[in-house]
This record gives structure tokens, sequence and C-alpha cells, in this order.
């Protein structure tokens, strides 16, 4: 096949291409230019892109996506963090420019399929493609692709979806790669590892609010909601001693967790730990890849399903149910109550018999 590979620099894109080359397939190199700022690797990794592919022998192309980075992703991130939310960037971008831009890039120009160097499969069971979990758990990143489309899963491939990520390293010394030993890129995706916190105070500033209990007592203070997420047990300021109806609250007492944020009255709520946990989440922008999956579910009330919350958190045991019938919004009731189950996030779901294959998803309102 004609293949255009996403080489980002790192050890997994790389190993990617060496396979789809020893595969046969005739394979061009592009990367994808989506940031620049100071402190970005991103002319460094531009670099190590191109000399994999030298070494390849195969043709090396930049696409420059950069203002559609910044709309489709940024602007979005900083947006839903004023908001109140704790959004993913990492979906967006997959979504919007690997998937979005790049993929109808090669679409547009001739090429079969597109490839990456993600932790996830694709294999056919019954009679359609299914995009299934890497063989690498803790790496796995389908919670990052669950939006991937029926018909895109024919021109994608995961060349090393198969490998966990020690193997991809020997392999990358076993075949000489120059970036066999380059660290893994962290933080938000094409950004890299930054500061959040900086990075939202930089464009929001800040913005101090009272922190309540859960009876609307005054407690503590905050920098600005966008600076916490649900979950979290840091980062805000509480009075050291305060009377309330419920008892004298003291440090000595058990941690107190954000378990809601109000961005309008500028507010966060903290509580003790039994109070962040839920077992009932409702999510809105249901995402179904199966058509026969999203038709059994139009036919039930309910529907058991595997879910997942958040990027390496286990597989949790859960049921569907439409909360409303225009399939907009759901409810997903857990056996398992959850803590940090934050609106903005992602929800991901899984087949309940076979919790290797991920159906779609949909996001924590």
């Amino acid at each position: 096949m004609k293949v255009a590979v996403g080489l980002s620099g790192g050890v997994d894109s790389s190993v990617s291409a060496h396979r789809l080359v020893e595969a046969g397939h005739e394979v061009t190199g592009v990367f994808l230019e989506c940031w620049r700022a100071p402190g970005c690797r991103a002319e460094e990794d531009r670099k190590d892109a191109l000399n994999v592919a030298l070494e390849l022998g195969i043709p090396f192309q930049v696409l420059d996506f950069k203002q559609a980075y910044r709309d489709r992703v940024v602007e979005i991130f900083f947006e839903d963090y004023k908001r109140g939310l704790t959004p993913n960037p990492d979906i967006w971008c997959n979504t919007e420019i690997k998937f979005g831009l790049f993929y109808d890039w090669a679409m547009e120009n001739g090429f079969d399929a597109i490839a990456t160097g993600h932790y996830a499969q694709i294999y056919e069971k019954n009679g359609r493609k299914v995009l299934a979990r890497g063989k690498d758990r803790k790496k796995d990143q389908t919670i990052f692709l669950h939006r991937l489309t029926q018909e895109q899963l024919d021109h994608v491939l995961f060349p090393i979806g198969d490998l966990e990520k020690g193997e991809v390293r020997a392999e990358a010394h076993e075949r000489g790669i120059i970036v066999a030993d380059k660290p893994d890129s962290q933080g938000i995706c094409f950004i890299g590892d930054i500061d959040v916190r900086d990075f939202l105070r930089e464009r929001l500033g800040e913005k101090p609010g009272d922190v309540l209990d859960t009876e609307g007592n005054i407690v503590g203070r905050h920098q600005g909601v966008w600076f916490y997420t649900i979950g979290q047990r840091h980062g805000f300021e509480l009075f050291p001693k305060i009377h309330t109806a419920r008892k004298e609250w003291k440090h000595v007492l058990p941690p107190l967790y954000v378990i809601s944020k109000d961005a309008d009255a500028n507010t966060i709520t903290v509580g003790y730990g039994a109070e962040t946990l839920e077992n009932e989440v409702l999510v809105r922008d249901v995402f179904l890849r199966d058509p026969d999956v999203a038709a059994r579910l139009r036919q039930q009330d309910s529907f058991a399903v595997a879910v997942r919350i958040r990027h390496g958190g286990k597989t949790l045991a859960g049921t569907f149910g439409w909360e409303e019938r225009d399939e907009s919004t759901a409810k997903i009731t857990l056996e398992e109550a959850q803590r940090g189950v934050a609106p903005g996030q992602a929800l991901v779901l899984y087949d309940a018999e076979d919790a290797e294959v991920c159906l779609g998803g949909a996001y924590i309102c």
C-alpha cells in the first residue's frame, strides 16, 4: 500500500516507519508542525524525523497545521477551562489534526492509509474492523482514539500496537534507529511537557474566589476555578480553623477534595473522600462507531458496557442508558463508584463481553 506515516521524531513512530518499509509498503514520512513557542521541541523533533526518513530512504514532507491546531485545540482548551470544565486536548488533537487534517490530506493525495505510532490495534471481528486496545496496557491509547470512524479504520495502521514499550525500545536498538533512547514526549499533544497551571495563568490570569464546604460555608480561598479539577486535593487555601454546622475544621482532619466547581459564581466546593465518589455519570455527544451497536442501543432501555474514564485507568463494569431519545445524552451507571469524575473529560466505552474492543465514547457533563 501507499502509506503516509506520521513521523514525530520519537521512537514509536520511527519503529512504525521501519516496520512499514520492511513490510513492502510505499512509505512517505510526514512531520506535522502544530506548535512553536519558547521551550518547544518542534525544531529538534522535525530534524529527528527527517533523519529517520533519510535512514530509510523514503520521501519526507512537512505539513503546517499551526493555525488549525491553535484554533481547533488550544483555543477550545482555554475556553473549556474558563467554563469550569476539565478538557482532554489529546483527544481533540487526534480527532481534528492527526485523524482529521492529516488523514484528509493523505486521502486527497492518493495514499491508501495513514500510520501512526499509537499503542492501539485494528483487527476484524464479526465481519467488521474494530478498534482494540494495544498490547501494552499502561500505554494503551484507545481512550484518545475512541472517535475514529468505521470508514477510517479501513485506512489507518498502528504498526506497533502489538508491542509493549520495552519491546519497541529493544527493536529500535536492533534496527540502529538514532532515536532509540530518546525520552517519550510528555504533557499536552504537540505542546509537550509544560506546567498546565502556568499555561493557564499566562492566558487566563488569576481570579481569586471562595472555597465552600458542602453546606455552602466559606472555608478557604482559591486562585481561579480553571486551576482545579474534580478530585484535586491541593492548590487551594483552607482557613486554619473554621466553625461550621458540621464540625470544627482543622488541618489534622482527613484531606479535602474538590467535588464541584461553579465558574459563574467563581467558587469551588470541597468535601471528604466519600463525598467525591460517583456511580452515575451523565454524558453528552455520544459517539458509537459500529452501526449495529448503535441500533441495539436504540432498541434497548439499558445495555451492559465496560467503561474507562482516564488514560491508564482501570476498566469498569457499567450500564448504558439513553437519557434523551434524541441520543444526545446518556447515563452511565457504574458498578463501582469512582472518584474524580470531572465534567469535560471523556468517558470511553468498551464491549462488556470483550473489553479489548472500543465501541466509542462520550463527554462527561
